[in-house]
């Protein structure tokens, strides 16, 4: 039987906020290492790598340590999640070194538009009006965001926007898997597996990484872990829909980063294009909670 954490909605959104900050810096520490910031750039195969090599490391640690009970692993499904985790975080690391970070992100955050619209022809669900309204909402954003005018179109943007696509996918696993295991077993197989495809995936490109680069990479993979347990916990400890605002605090702290670092000011479109995507999301997140409840 699974432990159920006690509802703790202020524990909650300070969780939900403190995974937005680990997040922004995982996504910040893509950039650096996918440009040449910290020396000759790193393919984004080995960022992801990096990423889940020292996340899987730091895990396992704390799995060592406080021994925790666990239970039957449903291998598939973990499979299947983390396929799709690997492919759309290595997407986003390849976005974030040629678009803006606020521009991939706000992209990303069409993750579960998508689950939406894959949770009809995989899982037989029924989508009502409001939710269709939530998801045009959520594309026209990122429509503004792709710039299709000839001038100023973004083709890494795609790459956001296909990360978007098959992390909407693993939301259909996460969701198949929840409730199953505890949030610390999934997080150890899911690194696991994650390091496993990717060790093999970036063995064509690999190169060797300079003293800066590897401090970049261990930080990466700590910072994602960290992400993970803190969003893990705080979805376990309040309604969706009380803790989906929150999470969009990624975006601020995004940019707040990427100013100070990279000197990089979102523009007009950047803001306008982040905030028609953020309004469709909450829109079907807050309904998402509604048919729950119902």
């Amino acid at each position: 039987m699974i432990h159920v954490p006690r509802q703790n909605p202020a524990l909650a959104a300070l969780l939900i906020v403190a995974a937005s900050v680990f997040l922004a810096g995982t996504t910040l520490l893509a950039k650096a290492l996918g440009t040449d910031a910290l020396g000759p750039a790193l393919h984004p195969m080995q960022v992801s790598h990096g990423r889940f090599l020292f996340a899987f490391l730091l895990v396992a640690s704390v799995v060592l340590t406080t021994r925790p009970r666990l239970s039957r692993v449903h291998w598939r499904l973990h499979l299947g999640r983390t396929s799709c985790g690997w492919v759309g975080i290595t997407l986003i690391f390849a976005a974030v070194a040629y678009i803006p970070v606020t521009d991939a992100t706000a992209i990303s955050f069409l993750n579960p538009v998508f689950g939406m619209l894959l949770a009809i022809p995989l899982l037989g669900e029924r989508v009502g009006p409001v939710r269709w309204l939530a998801a045009c909402i959520a594309l026209v954003g990122a429509l503004v965001l792709l710039r299709p005018a000839p001038s100023s179109f973004q083709p890494a943007a795609l790459l956001a926007l296909a990360a978007a696509v098959v992390i909407g996918l693993e939301l259909i696993f996460i969701k198949a898997l929840s409730g199953r295991e505890r949030p610390i077993q999934v997080l150890l197989v899911n690194n696991c597996i994650g390091l496993t495809i990717a060790s093999v995936a970036v063995l064509p490109v690999w190169e060797s990484p300079n003293s800066a680069q590897w401090a970049a990479l261990a930080s990466l993979g700590g910072l994602m872990a960290c992400a993970q347990f803190c969003f893990v916990n705080g979805m376990a400890r309040a309604d969706a829909s009380f803790v989906a605002p929150f999470s969009y605090a990624t975006l601020v702290f995004v940019a707040l980063i990427d100013f100070a670092v990279f000197g990089v000011i979102p523009d007009a479109v950047s803001l306008t294009g982040a905030a028609i995507i953020v309004a469709g999301a909450l829109l079907l997140a807050l309904r998402e909670a509604r048919l729950a409840r119902a």
